[in-house]
Order: C-alpha cells, then sequence, then structure tokens
C-alpha cells in the first residue's frame, strides 16, 4: 500500500540553537557542546505523517539526527510493495552507512511515520563531526555495525527463502512427470490384470502337459527378471519389433503386432518361445502367448512404476543432500540406460502426441565415472520440453557419441524454433514463453545448473525453425565440482 506524501519544511539555523537539545540525543550525549567544531550550520527539517525524506536510488548526502517522531525505512519489491527493514526512534542517527560506504544512493524509502522533527547535517559537515568528537564517532560506528549486520542478515534470510522457492518450484516441476507416469501405468495394469483373468479362466480348464508347464515356466522365470534390461538404439528395437509381430503373425498368433513390441521390450526372443510353439496346438500357443504377452506388459508396467517411484525417491534425497550439503560415491552411470529410463516415464507424452522418439546411441562407452545423480533430471526437461515443442506426428531424435574426454548427448526437435531474441535468456530461472500455468520456467535452468555445477559439462544450444538441438557434453572422469 502507498503513503500519502506530505511535504517537509526545511531550515537553516546555526548550530548553536540546539546547543539544548543535542545532549538530550543518543548521539550526542556524551559530547559536550563546546566539543564540536567544524560545523556552523545544520538544516532542521519539519515534516508530517508520512513525509518522504528519501526515495530510493536518490543521492544520498547526508546524516540525519531525529529529534521527535519517528521514521521507517522501506525496500521497494519488484512486484511494487513496500517491505518495512527499519525504525528509527527519536535520539536516534541514521545515513551513516551510505556515507561510510561510499554507496551514493539510497536503497531504501525513508519517510515518517509520525509527526516529526530531524536535523540534517551535510555530508562535509558529517565528516567534521567524525573527526573531532571521539565519542560522536563511536556511536555512528556502532550504529553503523549494528545496521550492517541487520542487513547481511536479513539479506541471508531473502536469500534462503529465494533458494527454497526455487527449490520448491524446480521438485514439483521434477516430480509431475514421474508421479503422471506412475499414474498411467498403474491405469494399465489394472486393465491388464483383467485380462490375464480372463485368458487364465479360458485356459483353466485344459490341462497342460509337463513339458508345457516347464515351457511357461521358463518363460515366467525370464519375464520376472526383465527390468534394467540394455537399452537398444531406435533402429535396432524397430527391426527386432517387426521380426518378433511377423513371426507371431506367421505362427498364428492373435494380436502379434501388439504383443510382439511388449515380448522385446522384456528381452524375450523367438528362441524361448519357440518351445511353446512346438508343444502347444495353435490355438492354444495364441492364448498361451496373449496370456504371456499380458503378463509380460504387467512386468513391464510393474518397472516403469518402480521406475517413476524411484525418480521420486531420488528427487526427494536430493533435496536432503541440498539441505545437508551430503556428498554421494563415485560410481559408474549408463547415459543409455538413463535416457532409455526417462523416455519411458515419459512414453505416455510421446503416446499422446503419436512423437516418434529415434535414438541414435553410438558413445561408446557409454559410462561416466561420477559423484552426480541428478542426469535424470536433465533428460527429463530436456526431452518434455522437446515434446512439448514438437507438432504431432513428429520424430525426436536423441543422439549420443563419444570426444576426447567427453561423453556428448543431443536432444532434438523439429518445431518452430526458439527465436533468436528469446534465445539468450533460456537458461535464466522463472523464464518461460509457454501460456501463465503451464511451464515454471524452471526447466531449463535446472539443466544448466546441473550440468555445470554437478558434473563440470557444458550445455549448447543450436536452433532454426524446425531444428532445435540441445547438446550437453558430460566429462568422463569424476567431477571435481560434484
Amino acid at each position: 500500500m502507498s503513503e500519502e506524501v506530505q511535504p517537509i519544511h526545511a531550515q537553516k539555523i546555526p548550530l548553536k540553537d540546539l546547543a539544548q537539545v543535542l545532549p538530550q540525543t543518543r548521539i550526542f550525549a556524551s559530547t559536550p557542546f563546546d566539543a564540536i567544531a567544524g560545523v556552523d550550520h545544520v538544516e532542521r527539517i519539519t515534516a508530517g505523517v508520512g513525509s518522504v525524506l528519501v526515495e530510493p536510488n536518490q543521492p544520498w548526502s547526508y546524516y540525519w539526527l531525529l529529534l521527535e517522531g519517528e521514521v521507517y525505512a522501506k525496500r521497494p519489491e519488484a512486484d511494487g510493495t513496500l517491505t518495512l527493514v527499519g525504525i528509527v526512534h527519536a535520539g536516534e542517527g541514521f545515513g551513516e552507512v551510505p556515507l561510510l560506504s561510499g554507496r551514493g544512493k539510497s536503497p531504501f524509502r525513508v519517510l515518517t511515520s509520525q509527526n516529526s522533527v530531524l536535523v540534517r547535517f551535510s555530508e562535509q559537515d558529517f565528516w567534521s563531526l567524525l573527526a573531532c568528537c571521539p565519542a560522536v564517532r563511536q556511536a555512528v560506528l556502532a550504529d553503523s555495525a549494528v545496521r550492517l549486520q541487520a542487513y547481511q542478515v536479513e539479506a541471508l534470510h531473502r536469500e534462503k527463502l529465494v533458494s527454497l522457492g526455487t527449490l520448491a518450484a524446480g521438485l514439483m516441476h521434477e516430480l509431475n512427470n514421474p508421479g503422471a507416469a506412475a499414474k498411467r501405468a498403474a491405469t494399465q495394469l489394472r486393465e491388464n490384470l483383467l485380462r490375464l483373468q480372463q485368458l487364465s479362466l479360458r485356459n483353466s480348464g485344459k490341462a497342460k502337459t509337463p513339458i508345457q508347464l516347464q515351457c511357461m515356466r521358463d518363460l515366467l522365470e525370464h519375464a520376472l527378471r526383465g527390468c534394467n534390461l540394455p537399452a537398444l538404439s531406435s533402429l535396432e528395437q524397430a527391426d527386432a519389433e517387426e521380426a518378433m509381430s511377423q513371426w507371431l503373425d506367421n505362427a498364428g498368433v492373435e494380436n502379434a503386432f501388439t504383443i510382439g513390441p511388449v515380448l522385446v521390450s522384456m528381452g524375450i526372443d523367438r528362441e524361448e518361445i519357440a518351445c511353446a510353439q512346438e508343444h502347444f496346438d495353435p490355438a492354444a500357443f495364441s492364448d498361451a502367448l496373449n496370456w504371456f504377452g499380458a503378463l509380460v506388459s504387467s512386468v513391464s508396467l510393474v518397472c516403469a512404476i518402480e521406475e517413476s517411484i524411484s525418480r521420486i525417491s531420488e528427487l526427494v534425497m536430493a533435496v536432503k543432500k541440498f539441505a545437508y550439503d551430503e556428498r554421494t560415491p563415485d560410481k559408474e552411470l549408463d547415459v543409455h540406460d538413463s535416457l532409455q529410463s526417462t523416455l519411458t516415464i515419459l512414453g505416455h507424452k510421446l503416446r499422446l502426441k503419436q512423437i516418434q522418439a529415434e535414438k541414435r546411441f553410438a558413445a561408446s562407452p557409454s559410462t561416466i565415472r561420477t559423484r552426480g545423480s541428478a542426469l535424470s533430471q536433465v533428460w527429463t526437461n530436456l526431452i518434455d520440453n522437446a515434446i512439448d515443442a514438437s507438432p504431432e506426428g513428429a520424430k525426436l531424435e536423441i543422439s549420443t557419441w563419444s570426444e576426447p574426454d567427453w561423453l556428448v548427448v543431443s536432444v532434438g526437435d523439429h518445431g518452430s524454433g526458439i527465436p533468436a531474441d528469446v534465445l539468450p535468456h533460456i537458461f535464466e530461472p522463472f523464464f518461460t514463453t509457454k501460456p501463465q500455468g503451464s511451464g515454471t520456467g524452471l526447466g531449463l535452468e535446472i539443466v544448466h545448473r546441473i550440468v555445470t555445477q554437478k558434473f563440470a559439462g557444458q550445455v549448447e544450444v543450436k536452433s532454426q525453425p524446425g531444428d532445435t538441438r540441445f547438446i550437453v557434453r558430460l566429462p568422463r572422469a569424476v567431477a571435481a565440482s560434484a
């Protein structure tokens, strides 16, 4: 709320007119009036309630002594409000900090909260007072020390609040994707369980031979240990899915082109299900493969839920480490697996926009030695932004390659690109071009901070209409700053 500005009245008077008043103030209480030298005249200020004595960024060239009333110092905020930072009572002085520090300008709005009377010393007279009067000098320096300490405490408090706000906003930004992925996977898992029940009831009346049971048991054991498989490139995965689906279709399996990709994703090959084809009749083989496909899909969804919950746990641990400055031991991290996990987490968004993620994993080796554990946040933000920027039915390109001492990851999309005037600001906190409420402006700031500070790496962006690429370079050695 803005204060109503009242006029002030200034009158130049001889210092001797204040001979009875000055000793009653704290600043001059221990200084005989006759000891004051070098000051002949001062200004006597009379101000009503709400009078502005000094505006923010106004040149500061006076030392003030409050004889009657009360004065507030308020800091202007970015949203136009004012925050109270200090109160001066009758008998106290103020304004020594800008003069002693040489700042020259006021950081605050200084105004009266009561009808007030003040004495204003010029900058030259202020230095004369400090030179001639040790007691005045001691009182002024003591006030300066107290105010500087208060400023530092207040600044530290504000910095902690800003950091906490940034951390909280970033955490909510990061938790959204794995949370949504877990919910989506849980919904699909429920549908799979219903299908499994239907298939189980349909096959329960058909007796199984020991060989058939052993074959299914072997497949089940493989399916139940199928999480954390090595990631395939897009071309390898597409070829494997096509070959598996075509083989199942030729074998008369219902839903062959749905089951095929599921089996490939869990590392099942044709040799492992050949036993089922050999020992089941065609109809039973189709039912068995549909049942097994639903089970494998369920295991895959459980893996996705587990991955999402692990991501959430990692984020919570990251907050704890941020608060307590913990250090994680050195470890090897497979960047390809990290990228694949992120694509799994964001799979529902890719499917929603019918976007194909093309992987070109050429880095060898694909591991790095690091103390950091936040790369998943980097990939999540880059890939999520690329999905948002891509038109429906487009292609997303994720590539890796090796350079001397570096492992390089590129995430590219074929959207409209980043305007030239926006490009210099994309890594700034809270900067976003998304509509209000749909973007925090923290994603790319998090990417830049993690890569450069936790991994001692580099982030580069190249953008033109139809081709935007974020290139991340990670050192293969342990980052000293991690």
